[in-house]
């Protein structure tokens, strides 16, 4: 089976024909290294600027086990990305997730579809019982997103990351599968 076979696009009920949820393809490295380049989406990440097509694609190389990792597209362009992490040993009951959205369609409804996605693989398909996930305190948006998935704030990070030459605090954030 191809590699375009494996993670051919899934069709899920309510999204509109040309919003596709769908497995990241190793061919998508370039688009996904200009996603996570940009200003907005860089400044909720912990990663550094600059980042290079060739670690990208390494890291999408080598997974750990037992992560998935979604893009949603919107008529083929790349608009936002999402990767969940399983713990092992005593906490493989646990995973952690992050994702952005690209800078130009924040606040459209990429995130509410792609967390969708993420939550209904980890509840439905991944037995996933508990979803863990850092934001900086400043990420409004992000965090009321999180909410509305049944998130909650369990811990303040203080100092937490490094951003725009200053030290940022960041809310810890767990959802316990219902």
């Amino acid at each position: 089976m191809s590699e375009n076979e494996q993670n051919a696009p899934r069709s899920r009920a309510g999204l509109p024909a040309d919003v596709v949820v769908r497995a990241v393809r190793l061919s998508d490295a370039e688009e996904i290294t200009d996603l996570i380049n940009l200003p907005g989406y860089r400044a909720g990440t912990l990663r550094p600027p600059y980042q290079r097509v060739e670690e990208v694609r390494k890291s999408m190389e080598n997974p750990s086990p037992g992560a998935l990792n979604l893009v949603v597209t919107l008529n083929g362009k790349i608009v936002g990305n999402c990767g969940l992490n399983r713990f092992s040993g005593r906490r493989q009951h646990v995973a952690s997730i992050g994702m952005g959205v690209h800078d130009d369609f924040t606040g459209r409804g990429f995130g509410r579809i792609l967390l969708g996605a993420m939550v209904d693989a980890a509840d439905d398909w991944l037995d996933v019982k508990r979803l863990e996930l850092t934001v900086y305190t400043d990420n409004d948006a992000a965090i009321g997103l999180y909410e509305k998935f049944g998130f909650e704030r369990e811990g303040l990070l203080k100092a937490f990351g490094f951003r725009s030459g200053e030290y940022v605090d960041a809310y810890t954030m767990a959802r316990l599968r219902p």
